[in-house]
């Protein structure tokens, strides 16, 4: 797995580089607002907007195009704009419209970008590999969540925001690199789907007609919008309910990340066990929403600190066994339209999520967000899990399993016809 193997050690030193970068706007926002936490949100909010508008069209591309040639000319646009915020940083003519700005020029390039790399996976390993490559892509970014964060709350505090961008546009370079030196031959791809009209359409009446792709799909956008919104959250627990600096609001992203990692590699044991189960995805939310609501209650620093530990464990359980359930359920040439539904709902409840948790947190106080986004969770994973028994109860309605075994199939087919 020679193309695998790039891949993923440029994604170690990337990832590394993103995370620092998370790290450093935040701050940058804040400390350009004076810690108001209305502009963080609309900073998040305007990084993940070109989401809802172009994460379908980024997996049809990745069903059309050659997906390591698109990924390469994305990676380049986001290191420019990590230059781009670096040099205005450092030279001191930064302001907070143009951090906003370059925030949605970059969520342009990342809403594309994301669905053409997690279809990508399936392109380097081969399906029957597909599950242990997610497993491994997860524990990268998680062991970068761990050092990204504590690494750029030093630099901050040592050096300021602005290095720590051009930090982060070099190392997008070893991905870069990564990819240029990606054999194409050895790749394991199926064919090509031709322009047509409604192709998107062709997919999400795929999607419509499986209940628990539907039902899944649903409870990621629940979870994800409301639940899974550290991005703001963490700096507003740091700098507003625990009056820490920099270096604090690095330490509790460093803490989550402790957690997200032991899921990651979780995850990657579970793997060589068989594809999740549904179950698995409905139950890892509904203890996620009861963590989170537990972690907001913490009354110290460091209680705060500890409690985000399982709530990583959990919220990473989740994030793999949906976003597994989901590539290993739906046929090679509906992967990359498939994908790119699933980061739309991932991702594009963002821009709500940070106007929501930015008025929150003003309104009602930081710990708010995580009392909302909890309650959000347990009663999305109750709910929909009722739904989904419903459903697959019904005469003539497939069950869940028998989706998982229709998958496997399909999987086993493209398998025999790529050797």
């Amino acid at each position: 797995m020679r193309n695998y193997r790039l891949f993923f050690s440029g994604q170690v030193v990337n990832n590394i580089g993103t995370w620092m970068n998370r790290i450093a706007q935040d701050w940058l926002v804040f400390t350009l607002t004076g810690n108001n936490p209305v502009a963080l949100g609309i900073a998040a909010a305007l990084q993940f907007a070109p989401t809802l508008f172009l994460s379908l069209y980024g997996g049809v591309l990745a069903d059309r195009l050659d997906k390591r040639k698109l990924l390469i000319a994305m990676q380049s646009g986001m290191a420019a704009c990590a230059v781009v915020l670096g040099v205005l940083d450092v030279s001191g003519w930064v302001q907070v419209w143009h951090v906003y700005v370059l925030c949605f020029v970059f969520g342009c390039f990342t809403a594309v970008e994301t669905p053409v790399r997690q279809s990508f996976t399936s392109e380097m390993v081969g399906v029957g590999l597909v599950t242990n490559a997610l497993a491994l892509n997860s524990s990268s970014f998680n062991l970068a969540r761990v050092v990204g964060p504590a690494v750029a709350g030093v630099l901050i505090i040592l050096v300021g925001t602005g290095p720590v961008f051009l930090i982060n546009a070099a190392t997008t370079m070893a991905v870069i690199t990564g990819l240029l030196l990606i054999r194409p031959s050895e790749l394991h791809r199926g064919p090509a789907v031709a322009r047509a009209k409604g192709q998107l359409r062709e997919a999400l009446r795929y999607v419509r007609g499986r209940a628990d792709l539907v039902t899944v799909l649903v409870l990621v956008f629940c979870v994800s919008t409301f639940g899974i919104t550290f991005f703001t959250t963490l700096a507003i627990m740091a700098a507003n309910v625990f009056h820490k600096e920099a270096d604090g609001y690095g330490l509790l992203s460093t803490m989550l990340a402790v957690g997200t990692l032991t899921g990651a590699l979780l995850a990657a044991r579970r793997s060589v066990r068989g594809k999740p189960k549904l179950r698995m995805v409905f139950g890892s939310a509904l203890v996620f929403g009861v963590l989170e609501i537990a972690a907001g209650m913490m009354p110290t620093y460091l209680a705060f600190a500890i409690a985000l530990i399982p709530v990583g464990v959990v919220v990473m359980t989740f994030m793999n066994t949906a976003i597994t359930t989901v590539q290993l359920s739906v046929e090679q040439e509906m992967r990359g339209r498939v994908m790119g539904l699933y980061m739309l709902l991932f991702l594009g409840g963002n821009p709500i999520a940070g106007l929501l948790t930015g008025w929150l947190a003003d309104e009602f106080g930081g710990r708010s967000t995580f009392f909302f986004g909890g309650t959000v969770s347990v009663l999305a994973a109750v709910l929909l899990g009722l739904v989904l028994r419903w459903r697959t109860s019904l005469p003539g309605k497939p069950s869940a399993a028998q989706g998982e075994v229709r998958g496997t199939v399909r999987q086993e087919e493209s398998a025999t016809a790529q050797t």
